[in-house]
């Protein structure tokens, strides 16, 4: 304890064994004491190295944001945004506010939620108006509630539609009146938003057209009008006739498609996909045609003709009454009369002619006979959209051969193939001389020389589930050699400094106290020790004088070292207390 005591004594500045004085305190001492210290920067290095790998492994595990909504309004955006804060959901913004996303793995998730709650609304109100109505509002009022809610619902309805970004409906309902002559149709006006790049077919707007005429009481298809965001008119004044040409076209290439697929799926096995070409014309009838015809046939025999009616009539008129019984002389005779007397002639009396003209009488049958006419009624009502005739043109290409020497060659076909390939064109297209088709074959050679190689799947590789895997490895993967640059590049370094400093052989600045103790050890030795002190210049020794004055100029420096270093401790404690924890571990 004592001898711990004593080298303190010795060291500690103002001691009462310590003669000597401490040399001059250095003030770059303490800059460079930081300076050879090499593991502060290691430390600093490390915490900077590990807090970025730690802050790139959050970047790449964060997760994935996909779109939720898009295209909103600030109504819209504020709700949903509160929403999303109520469910603790993070999201970002994107467009101004107009673009909402979130983690991927919630995105159906959270729209079917908030498609619950009604969200997005679109900017537009619906019949939920005539929900929550004071009381005692009046018909007019009501009136304008419902006509708002029905356009709304109406919009809605339109924005469903893919290419539809934003709608508003204006709806100029018809007032019901007793008077017909004062009753006025109803009528609308559709205005469209489209996203960008997208169009709308006739169809399309047809289906709009109907759709809104369809919810209206009272407002037919052609008191419609759709306008864009452009101010294009989209709907046809009359509608029908636009309408109609769309659909033909449409029909006629649904008709040429489906033959060409017919005629491709027979010659493509046989030449290949890229040796024929195929081209199918259609012309189609779409006129509405009926017809009904009336024929009569020629008369028939009587025996085979059917009767309609028949109608008999008999007349007699004479003195005698009509003849009755078996025809015969004695049948004809009245009974109770004698025979038929002969003739006047034969009797050869006067009276005979006389008596004969009183026996004269006439008889009359008419028949009528209506036999049934032969009477063929035809109505036909001809179908739209009938094949009047088909053009079918096909090109095949020259086959891939190879001469006598090896060498590719392109060699025609022959005329028994051609016969071939035309009588499968002409079964495959139904070919009809009567209709008057038309098919046509040739054999030439393409001017662009196609692989032979089919077309082939699209690979693994290019699905959405392995690019979205990974571009995952990708981000760990960066994260990974970034790392590994920071530990190639500034922590090896580090190391490998603070670890051979204690090996190098450098000179170190001491620290003042310890000088000021090899002083004080110098000056108690005696004049061996005072000979660096000593500024005679004769040279013959230190003198007592010398010595004295010495001492009092070490002491003069002491006390002003002694300021310097408070005042150092003043303005930077920790700079002190890491000079302080140095010597301390240098002394042990």
């Amino acid at each position: 304890m004592s001898s711990a005591t004593s080298a303190a004594d010795n060291t500690r500045p103002g001691s009462a064994k310590g003669d000597a004085q401490p040399a001059r305190l250095n003030p770059d001492w303490l800059k460079s004491r930081l300076r050879g210290n090499t593991l502060v920067p290691l430390l600093v290095a490390g915490a900077a190295a590990v807090a970025l790998i730690a802050a790139l492994l959050m970047w790449a595990g964060g997760p994935e944001y996909r779109v939720l909504f898009s295209n909103l309004a600030d109504a819209d955006g504020g709700r949903i945004i509160a929403e999303l804060d109520k469910r603790n959901v993070p999201y970002q913004l994107g467009e101004g506010g107009q673009l909402i996303m979130v983690p991927g793995e919630s995105v159906h998730v959270l729209r079917l939620q908030l498609a619950e709650q009604g969200l997005p609304q679109g900017g537009n109100v619906g019949l939920e108006l005539m929900d929550n109505q004071a009381f005692g509002i009046s018909q007019f009022n009501e009136q304008v509630h419902f006509q708002r809610g029905l356009e709304g619902e109406l919009a809605r309805s339109i924005k469903s539609l893919g290419p539809v970004s934003e709608a508003r409906v204006h709806l100029a309902l018809a007032k019901p009146t007793v008077f017909v002559r004062e009753r006025e149709p109803a009528k609308a006006s559709v205005v469209l938003s489209l996203h960008p790049g997208r169009t709308l077919g006739e169809g399309q707007v047809a289906a709009i057209t109907h759709l809104v005429a369809s919810s209206v009481p009272d407002l037919a298809a052609d008191n419609v009008t759709v306008v864009n965001q452009s101010g294009t008119l989209l709907s046809s004044t009359g509608g029908t006739p636009n309408d109609l040409d769309s659909a033909q076209l449409t029909y006629t290439q649904e008709v040429e498609r489906t033959y060409q697929q017919r005629i491709e799926n027979i010659l493509f096995p046989l030449f290949g996909t890229h040796n024929v070409r195929i081209q199918v014309a259609a012309q189609i009838d779409f006129a509405r045609r009926e017809e009904t015809s009336e024929r009569y046939g020629p008369n028939q025999a009587p025996n085979e003709a059917a009767v309609r009616s028949l109608q008999q009539s008999s007349s007699y008129s004479g003195a005698d009454e009509v003849a009755r019984g078996i025809p015969g002389a004695l049948t004809n005779t009245p009974p109770d009369q004698e025979p038929a007397p002969a003739s006047d002639a034969d009797t050869g009396t006067a009276g005979g002619a006389e008596q004969a003209d009183q026996r004269q009488a006439s008889a009359r049958n008419d028949n009528v006979i209506n036999y049934e006419v032969d009477r063929n009624i035809t109505h036909i009502q001809h179908q739209r959209g009938q094949i009047d005739r088909l053009s079918v043109a096909v090109v095949v290409n020259y086959r891939d051969s190879q001469d006598e020497e090896g060498e590719p060659l392109r060699a025609p076909l022959s005329d028994a193939e051609l016969e071939q390939v035309t009588r499968l064109v002409r079964q495959a297209m139904g070919f009809s001389a009567d209709r008057g088709d038309e098919l046509e074959v040739v054999n030439s050679p393409f001017s662009i020389d196609y692989s032979p190689v089919e077309l082939q799947q699209a690979n693994w590789w290019t699905s959405p589930d392995a690019l979205a895997l990974a571009a995952a490895f990708g981000r760990y993967l960066l994260v990974a050699l970034l790392a590994l640059a920071l530990y190639l590049l500034i922590i090896r370094p580090l190391m490998r400094r603070h670890l051979a400093q204690p090996d190098a052989v450098a000179p170190q600045v001491e620290p003042p106290f310890a000088a000021g103790a090899a002083a004080a050890a110098a000056a108690a030795a005696g004049p061996a020790g005072a000979m660096e002190w000593d500024d005679d210049p004769a040279g013959d020794g230190p003198t007592e004088s010398a010595i004295q004055r010495k001492r009092r100029r070490i002491t003069s420096n002491y006390e002003q070292t002694i300021k310097e270093v408070r005042d150092a401790a003043r303005e930077d404690p920790r700079l002190m207390a890491i000079v302080i924890r140095n010597w301390m571990n240098n002394n042990d």
